[in-house]
């Protein structure tokens, strides 16, 4: 559904909100052995994340990414998933198609248009924090 790179964009946000709920700033190594996802691809999605201003980033030998408490209670999953990966997940075809539509729908326009809906609304209304207290609470994992 997401792209790879949203993927981990997303797995990333959530252990450097936790992280930073515990006042630890991160450096792309931690993030990247955290969220599985390979350090060069990770800094490059850190760099995307902070040109949107969704994680703050300090240099120096106590540098690394955090993320503010109040900025997290406010950064939705939808933001993420926009900065990496557009809108797409919203607009596109359920199939790939180029033009899908309602004028001319794929096999699976009218049930996928619902669910499309659906992961809107959720990834609207989701934030970071919430995610970041469940991954705390060892309810979750980022990692398999």
């Amino acid at each position: 559904m997401f792209s790879k790179a949203c993927e981990y964009a997303i797995k990333a946000m959530v252990y450097i909100a936790t992280q930073s709920l515990e006042n630890k700033r991160v450096k792309v190594t931690g993030i990247a052995n955290n969220s599985d996802s390979p350090e060069a691809f990770t800094a490059k999605i850190m760099g995307e994340l902070k040109r949107a201003d969704l994680v703050d980033s300090f240099t120096g030998p106590n540098g690394g990414f955090e993320i503010d408490i109040n900025k997290m209670r406010q950064i939705k999953i939808s933001e993420i998933v926009t900065v990496i990966d557009g809108d797409n997940v919203y607009n596109g075809c359920a199939i790939g198609l180029d033009e899908c539509n309602p004028d001319e729908p794929c096999p699976l326009h009218e049930k996928f248009a619902s669910i499309r809906n659906d992961l809107k609304e959720m990834l609207e209304h989701t934030t970071i924090y919430e995610l970041a207290i469940k991954f705390k609470s060892g309810k979750t994992t980022l990692i398999r």
